[in-house]
């Protein structure tokens, strides 16, 4: 399996209004560093896995929409909890319905999404998908 990673960051203002949350129940902000990477079976005829500077922009593109962002405010967000995971898996989701659009994108086996609150602490989902 070849793999292509790409990072970027991104920061928000978000509450998670549980008691299991602690402290983090409050208003607070969050920087995130974020990892993208694309998956694949076999190169393509240009010998890579996705064309890198494409890579970067469609997670700037899906970034672009949360950042600087109170997600408690976000519509893609009302009624959910904005946890480090659920944010990895609406990257995923979000990344994979623009670069799927894409001959190679096509040919992608999966993406990975990692989001690092701090060196010490991150939280990542995988998006399988079906054999191209």
């Amino acid at each position: 399996m070849f793999s292509l990673t790409v990072r970027s960051n991104f920061m928000i203002a978000h509450s998670l209004p549980r008691p299991a949350f602690g402290p983090a129940q409050g208003m607070h902000g969050a920087t995130f560093v974020t990892e993208v990477t694309f998956r694949r079976r076999s190169l393509n005829q240009d010998a890579i896995v996705l064309d890198i500077g494409e890579a970067g922009e469609v997670l700037g593109a899906v970034l672009s929409g949360l950042n600087y962002k109170n997600l408690d405010e976000h519509p893609d967000f009302a009624g959910k909890l904005s946890t480090t995971e659920a944010l990895a898996q609406y990257i995923a989701d979000a990344v994979a319905a623009q670069i799927r659009e894409g001959d190679d994108g096509r040919e992608l086996a999966g993406i990975d999404v990692t989001l690092r609150e701090t060196p010490d602490a991150w939280a990542s989902y995988s998006l399988e998908f079906d054999a191209g």
